[in-house]
């Protein structure tokens, strides 16, 4: 995880969120979430959490659900108990047996998404 004092911000199991998140650290999501969610960091998706929307992201780790579009600069890692569906833009895929993946897949980290996120997030000195 991004080093932030060790912290990141989670949406726990019992939290329904509609929106939009943009975060300088990683993001775990536990509960259910539509919406959009930017981050320079790693966005985990944990085993009983359904998310609906936009991934824009350095890795992605998913268990549970999810549905929409995912841009990963780096890594997109797919537990055995996931379920995937929609488009995903990665510069790499991991995928345990028993994932269920039903997505277009695109490796290739020099799209949009990917351009206007690493743009948003130029470290200065």
């Amino acid at each position: 995880m991004n080093d932030s004092n060790g912290q990141y911000s989670r949406i726990e199991k019992a939290t329904t969120v509609n929106g939009n998140i943009i975060s300088e650290t990683d993001l775990r999501i536990d509960g259910s979430m539509e919406g959009t969610v930017t981050t320079k960091g790693k966005i985990i998706i944990g085993k009983e959490a359904k998310v609906k929307g936009t991934l824009n992201c350095q890795n992605v780790e998913i268990e549970g659900f999810f549905n929409g579009i995912i841009n990963s600069i780096d890594s997109l890692n797919l537990k055995s108990t996931c379920e995937i569906e929609g488009e995903v833009k990665v510069g790499k895929l991991i995928v345990e047996a028993g994932a269920i993946f039903n997505a277009t897949c695109s490796m290739n980290n020099d799209y949009e998404g990917v351009k206007t996120l690493t743009k948003n997030h130029e470290k200065t000195a």
